[in-house]
């Protein structure tokens, strides 16, 4: 298999994540900048490795399977970072929602493509969407405090707040998507070594 400069972004992004969490605990004035800026340098490199791959056609099935984990990742240890020092209840439902999602969308995705249905459950706008509005979010509440007199962190919740609804319309409609192949009335294949 050869990795492709995309790949080694996403790879990147990947490696970013314990720098990410090191950075933000290592306390002082820097800690919340340095980390707010690792984790905007990551969802830059999200953006920049699938424009070189579709412009270069740079495509890779690996970087293909890759990129949307890097971002979950990265996605869930920015939220679990939040909660951890933020923990409201309110905060804690919007990264169990975006979370949730996650897994749950994860999960359908595979089943479809299981039963030969993948194509039904692709990134639609509204996904897209929820990716930049979840992104900007998680950068203000990394970043916590008050810039030129706006309270960026209060700004950063309403914007979770709104990621955490545009997901559950997003998780909505791959649901819908998948819908007429989830109540198919096939039977079930039972599988004899368990």
């Amino acid at each position: 298999m050869k990795l492709t400069f995309p790949t080694w972004l996403t790879l990147g992004r990947i490696a970013l994540i314990p720098v990410l969490v090191a950075v933000y605990y290592l306390g002082g004035r820097w800690s919340n900048p340095g980390a707010t800026a690792v984790f905007v340098l990551a969802s830059l490199t999200d953006w920049l490795d699938g424009w070189i791959a579709r412009r270069y056609g740079l495509s890779s099935r690996f970087g293909a399977f890759l990129d949307p984990v890097a971002d979950k990742l990265m996605v869930a240890t920015a939220l679990v970072i939040t909660v951890q020092h933020h923990h409201t209840v309110w905060m804690a439902l919007w990264a169990s929602v975006i979370i949730g999602r996650e897994i749950a969308v994860s999960a359908l995705r595979e089943w479809m493509a299981e039963v030969g249905q993948h194509a039904k459950v692709a990134v639609a706008m509204i996904g897209k969407v929820k990716t930049v509005v979840q992104m900007i979010a998680l950068g203000f509440l990394l970043y916590r405090d008050p810039l030129l007199g706006l309270p960026i962190f209060l700004i950063g919740e309403w914007l979770l707040a709104a990621a955490a609804v545009l997901t559950l319309w997003s998780g909505f409609e791959y649901l819908r998507a998948a819908w007429p192949a989830l109540r198919d009335e096939a039977p079930e294949v039972v599988d004899s070594r368990k």
